[in-house]
């Protein structure tokens, strides 16, 4: 190692006056309850040890003196500083073993340890040896000193502001994990539901903000007016849960209630040694008071923390109550007080997740009719009587089971299978039910579904008991069903279908076919009607009875029905530009279609845009549409015939139509179903219904035609019977448009141009 000069000899020379702290043999030096000031000597001369120690031993920093932790090479500092703590300065030797051996300590120090806290003054004996800029930029190094420039009042100096800086240093990092400490426990707070929780949860964060044991006791005091003085327990920890619930006495702890009442009065946080009184001011004449034993004296880091942290408390526990309420109102039924859906989805996945998935039934419980009670009796009574089934289903069926209220006039019943029975359940609804001194008689409906045998989330039980009710109220009000694995199947199976017709649609899988129309005397053709097709890229064919059920139910007939009617326009254009100038196009239009607010539109641009005449244009409705809501489709029909085209009843003789209605709806056409024509030749009367609705359009001064024909008997005896016009397999199957061309040639034009 290069020699040094000795800084004993500066130490000695050196007249600055220095202040001593009074030495008392035998007796220990009193640091006091601010500890020591670590400072590590690392140089490998041991007389830079010795002289160190010497001018700066005695000496008081901040009124703590220092506490020297030795290391005679870079090496054993690096294996002390792995276990030594809170270092506050360390005076470093440059050159040890090697010439930079000190700097590749700092980087040990600053990279690989992680201190960041303690201050280094780096000491050279050889000025100008190491690049003292760089190093104090890249190192975060308080001071670089030569040894020999540092007398014992420079020493004292740099090491005191080297001190001070790691202080300060120190109370930054505190105050940044204390604000951490204050954030978090903020936001856990915010995450407990209810006001209990919320008060257990404010012992608990303070404890944790001050690293120490929850022993303590939250109180809140009612003040309607002046006089009110009673403290309210809300929740204890610790040593104090001996206090129990209910209002906080002095006979119950003396100490404890005095502290809080001082703390109310002065309305501030109290801190005395031991304890700590806590201080939230309420909004509507409510106070909130907290009483804690952390064990120790708080410091006055400690004391700023618990101040920002009551001012975020003071606001949570006037916010709770709203919190509550916006969980009740996200979760349970308002009106009941029941769980509502969300709330049951909740509770059904806990049950499937846990043990008693097996032993477990979900119900829905359907009040029938209720809408006509409500509408004849009004809704507030309506209300009470929701309300009234409530309170019957919860008292009877016991509180080991889950009731709520999903929506509308449906309960459901959630729990073990022998409780969830379904006789036990329909068996409550067999006395009325008592609403402002009337008896109410209701029945109900039940679909349930065994969780054992369910495979899904609780919203996927919750669907599964929705097929099976819905499956109960299509065989029998006032009855029940399980719901099956079949049925999950065969839902399945139509959302398949669903998405598969969407696609199929949007890819052109769809067209429309024809089928001729003809007239029985002359046997020519008249007319086609126009019918949908699907033929998968497979080349298989769907059939419609399977596709168009599903088309209406999702809502996709809107538009496949638009595209119908579009296509059968432009053949009919393209079939009197060939000559056929008398031929009519019938298309069926379904009732999704029919109640559509922008039918009409839809009518009337397919019209204009095609320019299909609309007298040959024909509209073929079922009589179940055409007798549902009659009052609103004689209106609908009217509008329509003011388009030009004509109406024709679709299966004539099926839905029992009132002819008083018959008359008023305007319609043109009577379809005969083809049930009643096969009837024509299976049994001695099978021509009545046939040859009624033939007489009935005749008086009405309607068009009939027979569907279904099959056979030239049918087709004989139709005739016979004054039918005009017929179609069915007789004459022609439903054919694509060149197949429809073809036939036609072959059957000859239709009429003069």
């Amino acid at each position: 190692m290069p020699p040094s000069s000795t800084p004993l000899d500066d130490l000695e020379d050196d007249h600055d006056d220095l202040v001593f702290l009074e030495e008392h043999p035998g007796a220990p030096v009193s640091v006091g309850t601010g500890g020591v000031w670590r400072v590590m000597i690392i140089d490998d001369d041991e007389d830079v040890h010795s002289t160190t120690t010497f001018a700066l031993g005695n000496l008081d920093m901040q009124q703590r003196p220092l506490e020297f932790v030795h290391a005679y090479s870079a090496g054993q500092a690096r294996e002390m500083l792995k276990h030594e703590h809170d270092i506050a300065v360390i005076l470093l030797d440059v050159v040890m073993e090697q010439d930079d051996a000190g700097l590749h300590l700092v980087r040990y120090i600053r990279e690989t340890l992680k201190l960041a806290d303690v201050r280094i003054i780096l000491r050279t004996g050889q000025p100008g040896y190491a690049p003292e800029i760089d190093a104090i930029r890249d190192f975060d190094i308080n001071d670089y000193k030569t040894k020999s420039e540092l007398t014992r009042i420079k020493l004292f100096t740099t090491v005191t502001a080297a001190i001070r800086s790691y202080e300060q240093i120190r109370a930054i990092s505190a105050n940044r994990r204390g604000l951490d400490r204050v954030v978090r426990a903020s936001t856990e707070l915010m995450a407990l539901h209810g006001v209990q929780n919320f008060a257990a949860g404010v012992l608990a964060q303070i404890a944790d903000i001050l690293g120490v044991e929850p022993n303590g006791v939250l109180c809140v005091q009612e003040c309607p007016d002046a006089r009110c003085r009673e403290l309210h327990i809300m929740a204890t920890a610790g040593v104090y849960r001996r206090l129990g619930t209910g209002n906080l006495t002095a006979s119950e702890d003396a100490a404890v209630a005095a502290a809080m009442e001082r703390t109310l009065a002065q309305r501030r946080n109290i801190y005395e040694p031991g304890a700590v009184t806590l201080f939230f001011a309420g909004k509507s004449s409510r106070d909130f008071v907290a009483f804690l034993a952390p064990g120790r004296t708080l410091g006055e880091l400690d004391q700023r923390l618990l101040e920002v942290f009551c001012s975020n408390v003071a606001v949570g526990l006037d916010n709770v109550e709203l919190v509550s309420h916006l969980h009740n109102a996200a979760f349970y039924d308002q009106l009941s007080k029941l769980p509502n859906r969300t709330r049951l989805v909740e509770i059904l996945d806990a049950t499937l997740a846990g043990p008693g998935r097996d032993d477990a039934t979900l119900s829905l419980v359907d009040l029938d009719h209720f809408a006509e009670t409500n509408d004849a009796l009004g809704h507030q009574f309506g209300d009470l009587l929701l309300v009234a089934v409530a309170s019957r289903l919860q008292q009877r069926l016991g509180q080991q089971l889950t009731v709520a209220r999903i929506g509308g006039d449906i309960f459901s019943v959630l729990g073990d299978a022998a409780a969830v029975n379904p006789v036990r359940i329909l068996a409550l609804f067999e006395t009325p039910f008592s609403i402002d001194g009337q008896d109410v008689q209701l029945s109900a409906t039940l679909g349930l579904v065994r969780l054992s045998e369910h495979d899904g989330s609780g919203a996927d039980a919750l669907k599964d008991a929705d097929i099976a009710l819905k499956r109960a109220k299509s065989q029998q009000r006032a009855g029940h069903f399980y719901f099956s694995r079949s049925m999950g199947v065969e839902i399945r199976e139509r959302v398949r279908m669903m998405h598969a017709l969407r696609t199929g649609f949007a890819k052109g899988e769809l067209f429309v076919v024809y089928q001729p129309q003809m007239d029985l005397t002359a046997r020519r053709p008249v007319g086609a009607e126009a019918l949908l097709r699907w033929q998968t890229v497979d080349g298989t064919y769907i059939s419609p009875d399977r596709f168009i059920p599903i088309a209406e139910y999702s809502g996709l007939i809107i538009d496949i029905g638009e595209w119908v009617l579009r296509s059968a326009c432009h053949e009919l254009v393209r079939l009197r530009d060939a000559g056929h100038r008398q031929f009519t196009m019938s298309v069926n239009v379904s009732q999704v279609q029919f109640r559509h607010p922008y039918f009409l539109d839809m009518l009337r641009s397919a019209l204009e845009e095609t320019g299909a005449p609309p007298e040959f244009i024909e509209l073929e409705i079922t009589e179940s549409m055409a007798m549902e809501e009659p009052d609103l489709l004689i209106k609908m029909l009217a509008q329509i015939k003011h388009t030009g085209v004509s109406i024709a009843i679709d299966d004539f003789g099926t839905g029992f139509s009132s002819l008083s209605y018959l008359q008023r709806l305007q319609v043109d056409r009577l379809k005969i179903d083809r049930a009643f024509v096969t009837e024509i030749t299976h049994s001695a009367r099978g021509s009545s219904i046939a040859e009624m609705v033939i007489q009935l359009g005749r008086n009405l001064g309607l068009s009939v035609i027979a569907e279904g024909v099959e056979d030239e008997r049918q087709a004989a005896i139709l005739q016979s019977l004054g039918c005009p016009l017929a179609q069915g397999f007789l004459f022609a199957r439903p054919m694509a448009t060149a197949a429809l061309y073809d036939w036609l040639n072959d059957e000859g034009s239709i009429g003069a141009p």
